[in-house]
């Protein structure tokens, strides 16, 4: 392996280090003010460790005594509560009369990976994932979920069928009413909510009120650390997503001024938005987080609440509460996609829309017709590299031209080994003679980089993946244990993967294919260590990526044969080039004479 394909590799695995160290898993910057109306603030931490969470936006929850001592309010702390389960083919959700909000919200196509329970996406610790918060004319903030209310339907259980089903939850509050409509419809994840009042200004200052969710979505993964790093609160705002996030740091909070047009809680794969039919007044995030990420009793609490005027007879709002599955929220159009993290905003920039526009829709077009994923990821993976064969052809056949080059590379330092400039010289004679450009195999290398670090976002990401088995692999979006140590290795972990040992074997075959029998020793073992580099550090990565990069490294090692088998065929490619009276490139020593007969 000559100079130039050595500093070539070492350089891209320089790229691939500083990736994975600094964007796998990726933390999101901060966005950009993209409008003068927007103000963010930055993350902060609290003075002293809190040993017990706090309950973010629950300042305004109030107890019946307290509520009984504000006549505007008194008539609402009394009730009894009752619970309303409302089941669709996708999921079962359960309102309460206590608050007029959701208590529970299961996923039927989702399961925990850690104990096969459906996937819920209110935090039950919480009084309810939504409420109203709102400040009396007497200065005094309340919480909606502090209320009793009282149902239109008196069924305990209600089953949504061909057509939707609506709930409402009415609540008197002074000499007014508060009212909250759910409406429930067949095939969709999306609830329809709306927020109605009569006689507000008895209860309601003109400064509106602050619809909010409360709660992060519960832990669905095993691998709890990743799942912490796509957790977050969303808002967007001027055309930017905002966001508070808690990993290194362990409370985070962005305040937004100016339109909002949503505002969510979002998980590694699932999502609650709040879509509101007109823009909030502003947003506020807020994130805490209990415990170091390799804590098994780690938790997380988020709240995002949108700030609304208020309303002249009611306020709409489309409630989206189910996976981050692209062809399901592309069709809102608001950018959700977004919050799905790309890394810093310079790599984001390109392997976004390449996710979104092209990996995405081919990898559901694929599914539709192909009943396994690990099948899906082979052929897509058989796709990126034909559209990617110009420059992989040309790259790939740069290289083999300097490997075939290197006996007359090693004779000529050795004929000007105390002239450096004369070895220079002869050295790009005989480039020139024989068309070999001696960095032509790195910068076709280079331009697929955007390709394969936005493959190796998305599939980590890609919900379809999820608990989608192949082989040995139960899980595609996890890690592929073949066998568990009885010990901890640092940055490799406690087990080995099967793709993971199959692609460092597929890359050594690569490497070895364009080693050259002069490569020197620092060249030959160079060709051992990255491959062990890449094993060490892709171990605890999803199946799904790993199988990719195998099938991926194994076409790019059949390329190389054919290459490699093709130019020993035709060795006059890199002969010296001489060019006649015509003007025509002949190679020396072809004669310009016919033979007699």
């Amino acid at each position: 392996m000559d100079r130039n394909v050595v500093t070539a590799t070492i350089l891209i695995a320089l790229i691939m280090v500083v990736w994975l160290t600094w964007l796998a898993p990726p933390i999101q910057p901060p966005a950009e003010l993209s409008s003068p109306d927007t103000v963010q603030v930055e993350e902060i931490s609290p003075p002293e460790p809190v040993e017990a969470p706090r309950q973010l936006g629950r300042e305004s929850l109030r107890t019946p005594d307290e509520l009984s001592s504000d006549s505007t309010i008194a008539g609402v702390s009394n009730g009894v509560e009752r619970t309303i389960r409302i089941s669709s083919s996708l999921y079962t959700a359960v309102l309460s009369t206590k608050g007029g909000t959701l208590v529970s919200f299961e996923l039927k196509d989702y399961h925990d990976a850690a104990d096969s329970s459906l996937v819920q996406l209110v935090d039950l610790s919480e009084a309810g994932a939504l409420g109203m918060v709102f400040t009396t004319p007497s200065n005094r903030v309340y919480d909606s979920r502090s209320f009793f209310f009282e149902s239109d339907t008196s069924r305990d259980a209600l089953e949504v069928g061909s057509a939707p089903v609506q709930v409402k939850m009415t609540s008197r509050v002074g000499s007014g009413s508060i009212s909250m409509v759910y409406t429930f419809a067949p095939d969709t994840y999306e609830v329809g909510f709306e927020v109605a009042m009569t006689g507000s200004e008895t209860f309601l200052t003109p400064a509106g009120y602050e619809l909010i969710w409360n709660g992060a979505i519960p832990f669905t993964e095993i691998d709890r650390e990743n799942e912490v790093r796509a957790t977050g609160a969303f808002a967007k705002s001027g055309g930017a997503v905002e966001f508070a996030k808690v990993m290194d740091e362990t409370y985070s909070e962005n305040s937004i001024r100016g339109d909002v047009d949503w505002v969510a809680i979002k998980g590694k794969y699932f999502t609650t938005v709040i879509l509101p039919d007109q823009p909030g007044r502003g947003a506020e995030l807020i994130g805490e987080r209990f415990g170091e990420l390799s804590d098994p009793g780690l938790s997380l609490q988020y709240s995002a609440s949108l700030a609304m005027g208020p309303p002249v007879e009611s306020d709409n709002f489309r409630l989206y509460m189910g996976p981050m599955e692209l062809s399901r929220i592309r069709r809102y159009d608001a950018d959700l996609y977004n919050m799905v993290d790309f890394g810093w905003s310079f790599f984001a920039k390109l392997t976004r829309p390449l996710a979104k526009y092209f990996f995405a829709p081919v990898f559901s077009f694929l599914a539709s017709f192909i009943p396994n994923y690990g099948l899906v990821i082979i052929l897509f993976s058989i796709l990126v590299k034909m559209l990617l064969y110009p420059l992989t052809k040309s790259s790939f056949t740069s290289m083999a031209k300097m490997r075939e080059l290197q006996p007359r590379m090693e004779a000529i330092k050795a004929k000007y080994a105390d002239s450096p400039a004369k070895q220079q010289e002869a050295m790009m004679k005989m480039y020139k003679e024989t068309g070999v450009n001696p960095v032509g195999g790195c910068l076709p290398m280079l331009l697929q980089y955007p390709i394969i670090i936005a493959l190796w976002q998305f599939l980590p990401q890609a919900i379809e993946i999820r608990q989608q088995g192949f082989l040995w692999a139960t899980d595609l979006s996890a890690p592929d244990v073949i066998l568990s140590l009885p010990f901890t290795i640092p940055m490799y972990g406690d087990f080995v993967s099967g793709f993971t040992v199959l692609m460092g074997l597929s890359m050594v075959v690569q490497m070895r294919l364009q080693a050259s029998p002069s490569s020197g020793a620092q060249a030959k073992m160079f060709m051992y260590v990255f491959p062990v580099m890449i094993f060490v550090i892709f171990n605890r990565l999803a199946a799904g990526l790993n199988l990719y990069y195998l099938c991926y490294n194994v076409l790019s090692a059949a390329q190389q044969k054919m290459i490699n088998r093709n130019l020993h065929k035709h060795p006059e490619e890199l002969a010296p080039v001489k060019v006649t009276k015509a003007g025509r490139a002949r190679p020396k020593g072809s004669g310009g004479k016919r033979k007699k007969k």
